[in-house]
């Protein structure tokens, strides 16, 4: 029952809102079912931890310790999102960037965009995973094509484009498991691509097939983690749409995109028992983090800014997944939950910012922190945050990829410290500038919109001081599933 709330609500707001989202009270109606969606997101969580993993609705649908925690944390961060839009969406429309079709669009698409992240972390069919990927890039198309300006409608095609070469690669991957799936669980139709089947005869499989089909999928669905040298899409689409839609497509799709990145690891390390799997992830995320990180450097617009800091993380978590085991498997999870919060609530600050200074340019913004302290403190804490400086959480779970990778991986570890080094000069360098300094516009009012930045910041700090022993036994379980 859970389950089936927890995805009729999301789907059902896109119709209402596809029909009524122009209202003035459309912000929050789009909140409303945000909440209501994480309501029922804790509810499954809770039935899962509780009475352990079950599958649902003819065995289409299974929920796991590893897939119930991206469920959670993706209705938290659709929630916080859809809180910060409210004020957000409305000033964009008073400044005339948008006009009621558009916002009605945008409320639709955000509750469809909801969906397809929920389905595809849900669903227990691999064909259905690629059929919700294929739906999370059409509806965020949509959203970063938003403004209909010339640079939006070319980054919403650079990002068609590309994740539609991606998404066709992995439409390739999953027929070939299926090839190999069917040549042990028999002409079964589409249950021969059920990954809870897959997983108990995944010793059997073809390797040959397999290990080819591993290669599509993650060159697929890595197109959407962004990557290298498949990002380019990702620092145009943040860009270029509009910051709520920055903040979810950097919190929310990345990781969704991961998620079926590791689950077909999984099935294929259980076939080949060579470690190949392992060592193309963690030499797509080193690449990623090294490329990423000197890219930093030669951004001048604050959202492409922290585009490529996403990139950068999401290159270590790829790494941390690679390198395998118990340790880095906990530390990819709490790195996945610490980003998310993390980059969502730094993009709701540059958002604010931006938005109030009509520039998303970084030299010319400046003295944030005169101006409105609560922006100011919010990018600064945010930075520091994301850049990896203890207390916070993100300091812990790099700490431990850092350990880990100086264990079994001591060649990677000093790469890992010299890309972390470069991006942490490159984005503090341009933080500092914009927070301090001279200011060089009107003074900004405080907003309640700012109320996200500071709960989310909250609980970065609290998991990088101590994590509740029900969260780590949730990353333990989670961590022992991946293998």
């Amino acid at each position: 029952m859970e389950l089936l709330i927890l995805l009729c609500i999301p789907l059902l707001g896109a119709v209402l809102l596809a029909l009524v989202g122009e209202r003035d009270w459309a912000p929050e109606a789009n909140s409303l079912m945000s909440f209501a969606t994480f309501a029922a997101g804790a509810a499954l969580t809770v039935r899962v931890i509780g009475s352990g993993p079950m599958l649902a609705f003819h065995e289409q649908f299974f929920v796991d310790p590893f897939n119930v925690f991206l469920v959670a944390l993706t209705a938290f961060v659709g929630f916080t999102t859809s809180l910060f839009s409210r004020p957000y969406m409305r000033v964009e429309q008073h400044h005339g960037r948008l006009n009621r079709s558009q916002l009605r669009l945008y409320h639709s698409m955000y509750q469809l965009f909801t969906f397809t992240m929920l389905l595809a972390l849900l669903t227990n069919n691999m064909g259905i995973l690629w059929v919700a990927m294929e739906g999370a890039t059409l509806t965020t198309v949509l959203l970063v094509s938003l403004y209909r300006t010339p640079n939006g409608l070319e980054a919403a095609w650079k990002y068609f484009i590309l994740c539609g070469v991606g998404i066709a690669q992995a439409l390739f991957g999953t027929i070939l498991l299926y090839f190999a799936a069917e040549k042990v669980l028999g002409a079964e139709g589409t249950t021969a691509l059920l990954w809870t089947h897959l997983n108990q005869v995944k010793g059997e499989l073809e390797p040959v097939v397999l290990s080819l089909a591993f290669v599509f999928l993650l060159v697929g669905y890595g197109t959407k983690v962004g990557l290298v040298p498949l990002h380019n899409w990702l620092p145009d689409a943040h860009a270029e749409g509009p910051t709520p839609v920055s903040a979810v497509l950097s919190g929310l799709l990345l990781n969704v995109a991961l998620y079926a990145v590791v689950r077909c690891k999984v099935l294929v390390e259980g076939s080949l028992h060579n470690g190949m799997a392992g060592r193309l992830m963690m030499a797509f995320g080193l690449t990623s983090v090294v490329v990423a990180a000197f890219f930093l450097w030669r951004q001048k617009d604050i959202k492409r800014l922290f585009a490529y800091s996403s990139i950068e993380h999401m290159g270590i978590v790829t790494f941390a997944f690679g390198m395998g085991g118990p340790v880095a498997n906990f530390a990819a999870l709490l790195h996945m939950t610490v980003h998310s919060l993390t980059k969502s609530a730094i993009f709701f600050a540059v958002g604010h910012a931006a938005q109030k200074a009509g520039t998303q340019m970084i030299e010319q913004i400046h003295g944030l922190l005169k101006l409105s302290p609560t922006v100011g403190w919010g990018l600064m804490l945010g930075s520091l945050a994301i850049l990896g400086l203890p207390p916070f959480g993100v300091f812990a779970s790099e700490f431990l990829i850092l350990t880990t990778a100086m264990r079994d991986h001591p060649w990677a570890a000093p790469i890992l410290l010299l890309a972390l080094g470069v991006a942490f000069a490159a984005i503090f360098s341009r933080v500092q500038s914009m927070v301090f300094g001279e200011p060089s516009l009107s003074r900004l009012p405080h907003a309640p919109a700012l109320l996200p930045v500071f709960a989310h910041l909250l609980l970065v700090l609290a998991l990088g001081l101590f994590i509740p022993p029900y969260l780590a036994g949730w990353y333990r379980l989670a961590a022992k599933l991946i293998g």
